[in-house]
């Protein structure tokens, strides 16, 4: 088997603490190795900074030249064919891939690639150019979601452009959905965890809509974090809400998708998110507002305006929960964002600058 180096500068696959970015970097990880590769994690060096602070990016880059040249010996006699990085930002370049790659003379992907323009300027300035100068490098360019493909066009060189969807390993088919309710309504699920900033908001509109939403229903959170405080209180005697804490057996998270009846996120600031991809594998139909994130992986049309406090509400009542809903979710997904369809346009496509 072809053997590929892989790095998320973001956070590492086996990193303990959960995220999306995690989950993203071990899916790439088995869509590689579903396509024929080898791939091995390079390196765990986590090159974010969350702040904007020159002194920890002088500090990440020191680190990184260490990388570059333990690397260079481990690798010395025996190369990987191909580098590949997931995720390339302002806050977390890739410091270490261009420069092995050059050395190896072996092909540069960077899956998940983001440029902005207005970071090259500022705090990231010395981070944001050196994320630019690695998208230069790279062979090819995967983008995953349109809000990101406007920066990516401003500077991508013709051909140097894929497109790579969104994906998950959906898992076996799931067992017959609990059936829907009248009496109880619908029984809704949310799963995401508790931060400030655009997980709040989101939580903020989830509370608007349930004002609007006619009973009966009920709702169960799945979730934790540093503003689980503040979560709390923004249900604070709700009827109907039931919060699950956080949840990290897999199992376990499979079966709370499997026996609601429709998944509510509103997706404020959502790369594309990634829950919406593990609720629609278990056949839980799922519903976000119209953000250009949400909106890659979420088929119902059209998206509620984020604007309106009650659309979200009205399009929760309008979705279907019924048996036939939940097999037509579950195709979707196996169609458009499946394990298996990653793998095969990565095989193809990085056979071909091997080749």
């Amino acid at each position: 088997m072809t053997h590929v180096a892989f790095y998320a500068p973001m956070k590492a696959p086996d990193s303990p603490t959960p995220s999306g970015d995690r989950e993203i970097a071990r899916l790439t990880l088995l869509a590689l190795t579903a396509a024929g590769f080898r791939p091995e994690l390079a390196s765990r060096l986590r090159s974010r900074d969350a702040a904007g602070d020159t002194a920890e990016q002088a500090r990440l880059i020191a680190l990184a030249e260490a990388e570059i040249d333990r690397l260079k010996r481990l690798w010395e006699r025996d190369p990987p064919a191909l580098w590949f990085t997931y995720h390339c930002y302002w806050k977390a370049p890739d410091l270490i891939g261009p420069a092995l790659a050059r050395h190896f003379g072996i092909p540069y992907v960077i899956s998940e690639a983001i440029h902005s323009e207005r970071r090259m300027a500022g705090p990231w300035a010395d981070f944001a150019h050196r994320a630019r100068a690695a998208l230069d490098a790279a062979d090819l360019l995967y983008w995953t979601t349109p809000r990101d493909l406007p920066g990516l066009c401003e500077v991508a060189r013709p051909g140097q452009l894929r497109e790579l969807p969104p994906f998950i390993d959906p898992g076996p088919a799931p067992p017959p959905g609990p059936g829907p309710d009248a009496a109880a309504g619908p029984r809704l699920l949310t799963v995401a965890m508790m931060r400030e900033g655009d997980k709040l908001r989101s939580y903020t509109r989830l509370r608007e809509t349930l004002g609007h939403l006619p009973r009966p229903w009920s709702l169960t959170i799945v979730g934790g974090g540093p503003a689980a405080a503040e979560v709390a209180a923004l249900f604070a005697g709700l009827e109907g809400v039931t919060f699950h804490g956080q949840e990290n057996d897999p199992a376990r998270m499979r079966r709370l998708y499997e026996t609601h009846d429709l998944f509510v996120w509103p997706g404020v600031g959502e790369g594309f998110g990634m829950v919406f991809l593990e609720a629609q594998a278990a056949g839980l139909p799922a519903i976000c507002d119209n953000h250009s994130g949400p909106a890659t992986v979420v088929p119902f049309r059209p998206l509620p305006d984020p604007a309106d406090p009650s659309a979200l509400a009205a399009a929760i009542a309008a979705l279907p929960r019924d048996a036939d809903a939940r097999a037509a979710t579950r195709a979707h997904v196996l169609a458009h964002h499946g394990l298996d369809a990653a793998a095969r346009s990565l095989r193809i496509q990085l056979g071909e600058l091997m080749t």
